[in-house]
Formats: structure tokens, sequence, C-alpha cells
């Protein structure tokens, strides 16, 4: 379409996309994908996933059990030893082939992801191409994938390899879920391994197209099966699966450790991205206009339902007045509205549920005792949806509870600090360590801090580029392990010593 096409075409554009496929995705329905075939549940049973922008019913979808996950459990074993022996020249072919549609698709991608999560457009038309660069990333990570190290000793030829773990079960949260869906599963099939995909309940409808997607581009039956649910039903059942070797979980880090204790009597490897209350730190020295833009875009963007969001603002005391004067009204320009409409910068929260959560924490200010300086209450959009006005929050400090717990909505904290130390120290002071944001002109001070920091990633003088040959993950209770590049491969392959005898060293005889 013309760059030069007015807003307002475009958002009829939009909505001119997502008649048809709205109106197949009634009538069809979600099954579950097992072996290469739509089925529904055993049981028969449904539930329905509704729009937050009006709660119109989107589809009925297949309500999997503990019988389903084992239908595709053992699909994916019994696909397991062909995917793994395949050459990687051909799964790199396939990967490949699946990017291919993923990018034929983007733009009814990304136009039923803003229909079912509430996501802006302009942020979800970005996600689907980011989606197939995953699958391109690890295609071409293949042929490499199971590659080691030369360790020759005096007396032995020693070598490592990797070999893939097994069929493995990937549980994706409902914010971003088609590229977050992208991220876990292409690795593990570049990998070798063979996936049980349990998306979200709330955000069904894509990974159902991805599904669709990976079985037109080729890849053999039962590689990727995907069984939808319940959490604590099918997600249950497919952590505590026996033919299933590791599970890989975006989400919350209650659900995390229920997770862990699950998986525990079957030895399962686990791979957690959790929860943050991501500080970004502002310097008085820090070029202030670029800091601006980057803390209301890492909180704002994405509804803030993101798990990297930067969530506190610690700014040094001297210009804090100023910089919360400018964020103050940057945050009462941001537009609210309907997620297919390009103006909209922040769309409807995910559910009725999240929506009541982040509308409890305007009374948790307000006890304790902090100002709500913008925001603080639901918004009357368009559709009646799950809307909430974009929220600053001032006068806080680091103990209340609105900078210790995360929120995980369009929600930011502000909190002064004194210098370097106390900066770091409140940093510091919660229970997450995902990711930390600094803001300086002072090269030696940014290293020092981000070296201070307990988090697992540090943007400095950057809001979040992701880089997909990095690690990516948390501390604390952020999360365990790394995804990107050779690191998703640690989690999804097994390291193997294979060690060769030169023939000349001495055997101890026993019994002789």
């Amino acid at each position: 379409m013309d760059k030069v096409t007015p807003k307002s075409e475009l958002f009829k554009a939009n909505l001119d996309r997502a008649a048809p496929l709205l109106k197949k995705l009634r009538a069809d329905g979600i099954g579950h994908m097992i072996d290469g075939k739509v089925v529904a549940s055993i049981s028969g049973d449904t539930f329905e996933t509704r729009s937050p922008i009006d709660g119109s019913v989107l589809a009925a979808v297949a309500r999997g059990g503990a019988e389903d996950i084992d239908r595709a459990a053992t699909a994916a074993a019994l696909a397991f030893r062909a995917w793994r022996d395949m050459s990687a020249a051909m799964r790199k072919k396939l990967l490949h082939r699946v990017a291919d549609a993923i990018e034929d698709r983007a733009d009814d991608i990304a136009v039923l992801e803003c229909i079912d999560t509430g996501q802006a457009h302009r942020f979800m038309a970005k996600a689907a191409i980011r989606a197939a660069e995953n699958f391109r990333f690890f295609a071409d990570k293949c042929a490499d994938a199971r590659d080691g190290q030369n360790m020759p000793s005096e007396e032995h030829w020693n070598v490592s390899t990797r070999v893939p773990i097994g069929p493995v079960g990937v549980i994706t949260p409902w914010n971003t879920p088609f590229m977050l869906s992208t991220w876990k599963i292409a690795p593990a099939l570049a990998a070798g391994c063979t996936v049980v995909h349990k998306p979200a309940e709330w955000s069904p409808v894509t990974a159902d197209l991805l599904a669709q997607l990976v079985k037109q581009a080729g890849v053999p039956d039962g590689v990727l099966n995907t069984v939808h649910g319940i959490g604590e039903e099918a997600g249950k059942a497919l952590t505590e699966h026996p033919a299933i070797k590791a599970i890989g979980f975006v989400g919350e880090s209650a659900t995390g450790s229920a997770i862990m204790a699950q998986g525990a009597p079957t030895l399962k490897r686990v791979h957690f991205e959790l929860g943050g209350k991501n500080p970004v730190i502002v310097f008085d020295d820090a070029d202030l206009d670029r800091a601006l833009d980057a803390v209301v875009f890492m909180i704002y963007s994405l509804n803030g339902e993101r798990c990297t969001s930067s969530s506190r603002l610690l700014i040094q005391q001297g210009i804090a007045e100023k910089f919360v004067e400018k964020l103050a009204a940057r945050v009462k320009a941001l537009k609210v509205g309907h997620p297919l409409d390009p103006a909209t910068e922040i769309g409807p929260l995910i559910h009725e549920r999240h929506l009541a959560k982040v509308c409890a924490y305007f009374d948790v200010a307000r006890q304790d005792g902090a100002v709500i300086a913008v925001g603080g209450r639901p918004h009357d959009g368009p559709g009646g949806g799950h809307y909430v006005q974009p929220t600053l929050v001032t006068g806080a400090h680091a103990k209340m509870r609105i900078a210790q717990e995360e929120v995980f909505g369009p929600f930011l904290t502000v909190i002064p600090f004194r210098d370097e130390n106390d900066a770091i120290e409140i940093a510091n002071d919660v229970k997450y360590g995902l990711t930390g944001y600094v803001w300086t002109s002072d090269m030696g001070r940014a290293l020092r801090v981000a070296d201070a920091l307990e988090a697992g990633m540090i943007w400095l003088n950057s809001e979040n580029v992701r880089h997909l040959p990095t690690p990516f993950g948390g501390m604390k209770s952020s999360g365990i392990g790394r995804d990107g590049g050779d690191y998703s491969f640690d989690f999804y392959m097994e390291t193997k010593h294979v060690s060769l005898a030169r023939g000349t060293h001495k055997i101890q005889k026993l019994g002789v």
C-alpha cells in the first residue's frame, strides 16, 4: 500500500482485512494440531476466546486435557528420531520455508494478533516480521548446531558434540504470542527436537495459524504439535508427561515455580523467562531527550505488557522535577484507541481479569502514599473493551508495593535517587533481575553500574534492542537459562563427550 495513504484509510484497510479472517475463525473454531491433523479434544470440551476490543467471541477453542497432551507427546516422541536424523541441510530448507510462509501471511498475522491480544498494529506488524527472522536465524544455524570442541590430552583424543535432547514442551504467554512462540519453537526444531506447544489460553488464535503454516511448509507430521487449553489442565499435564524431556516457559514467576515442581519427578530440564520490575536509571549527565524517548517507549509500548518493560524510573534528584514534567506531558499525549488504527499507541489490555489487576494498583499507589500524576483509571475506549489510561506515579520510594511488584501494564513508577551508589541499591532492591537500562554520558560510570546491577541484560544509553545471537534471560526470580544463538542450543541439546585412546596409555591390571 502507498506509504502516503492517510492513516484513516489504513485503519479501514486493516478492518477490511480482518473481516474474512474473523468470519472463517468463528466458523471453523480452533482445534489441536496433533501428528499433522486438526483434531478436537477427546473430551469434546471447548472454551471461548474473546477479543479485548469489545468482548466479542472470536472462536470456540478445543480445551485440551491430559489425554490430548498424551496424544501430542506420543506423536512428538514417534517423530523425534527421523527429525533428529534428518540432514541439517534439509531441516534448514524446511525452516526457511516456514519463514517464507510467515512472511506471506505477515499482514494477516498482525491483524489477528491485534484483535486477539489488543496490541497496537504499529507493533504487531513488526512482530510478525521478527517471527520470520527467528526461523531464518535458527535455520541457518542447523549446520553447526551439533558442533563441539577438540580437547586433546597426552593419551587421548577428546572431542565434544551436541545432540538434541528429545521431545520438548513449549509453553508461551499471551503478550506478543506469535513472535514469542517462534522464539522458542524455531531453535528447538533447528536443534533436532520435536515440540508440543501449549499456547496461553487468552491468545490462541495465532498459535493455531503457526501450526498450520509449519505444516504447509512441509515440516513432517508430529514434529510440531499444538494443544490448546487451560494452564492448570493441559499445561500441567505437559510439564508432568514422562516423554517430554524439557520445558521452555515464558510467563509469571509463580507459574515457573509450579512448573519446576511438576517436572521434578521426571527430572525435566527447565528454561524460564519470567517476570521483571526493571529499572531505567537516568543520571543528570545523560542525553535527556533520548532518555525521555526511551523511558516512554519501554513502558508504554506493547500496552506495558512486556517482561522487559522499564516500569521503574530512577531519576537523579537534581533533574527529577523538569524531567518528570516533560514525561507527564508525553504520557498525557499518548493515544489510546482501537488496536487496528495505525495512530493508536496503546490498545486494550488482554483480558478483563488483567484489567482488574492493573487497575487495582491505582488504589495500592494511593494507599502507599504515592501521587498519580497522570492516568489512574480505566479508559473509555472504542467498543467498551479492556482499556486503561496510561499511568504515571510520582512521590514513590523503593519499599512501596508499586516499586516492588510487577504490574504488567502501562504503569510507570518514578523514584528519585541521590548518587550512583543510591541508584544501584534501589535498582537491586527487588526480587526480580531481568533487565536494566542506564543513561549517562560517563562511560566509566555506565560500566560500573552495568557490572553492579543484578540483572541478566543491561542496555546502556539505549532501549531494548534485541540482537538474536546475544543471550536473553534473567537472574533471581526473573528466570533460569538463556535464549538466543548458541545459548538456545545449550538448552535444547545435550553435550556428549567422545574420547578416542591413542593406544599408548597404561591400563591397570587387576586379578592377575
